[in-house]
């Protein structure tokens, strides 16, 4: 399967119905927002993720202060040794629901922070 990219870092402007808009373009399923690009994500759940769903973000971790992930329609805890595995690269990581997470992410976006986001859609 090829990696579904997207090279740009435009806000999102829409999210739901099981997806995102940004940039002109849209994209149904998880995404990965990292100082390369807006990424597909290939993962269906929280509980479904394994530290292999990280290697994009930690090949970039010296680019990234702060991991936001958006958890969908409710805040779902990430596993301990998991959030242990972002932390020791270097990544604060914050959990929320995707629709704060979305708003957070465009928030630091326009600040020029060094922001990276994990979300999985919203109904």
């Amino acid at each position: 399967m090829t990696d579904a990219y997207y090279p740009g870092h435009d806000p999102i402007d829409f999210y739901g119905n099981g997806g995102f808009r940004f940039g002109e373009m849209s994209h149904q399923g998880a995404i990965l927002f990292l100082p390369s690009g807006v990424h597909r994500w290939d993962v269906e759940t929280v509980n479904a993720l394994t530290t292999d769903h990280f290697d994009k973000l930690l090949a970039e971790s010296r680019e990234i202060e702060l991991l936001i992930l958006g958890t969908g329609n409710l805040i779902v805890p990430l596993a301990q040794p998991l959030a242990n595995h972002i932390r020791q690269a270097g990544i604060k990581l914050d959990i929320m629901d995707t629709g704060a997470a979305v708003r957070t992410l465009n928030i630091l976006l326009s600040e020029d922070r060094a922001v990276a986001a994990a979300l999985f859609p919203v109904s």
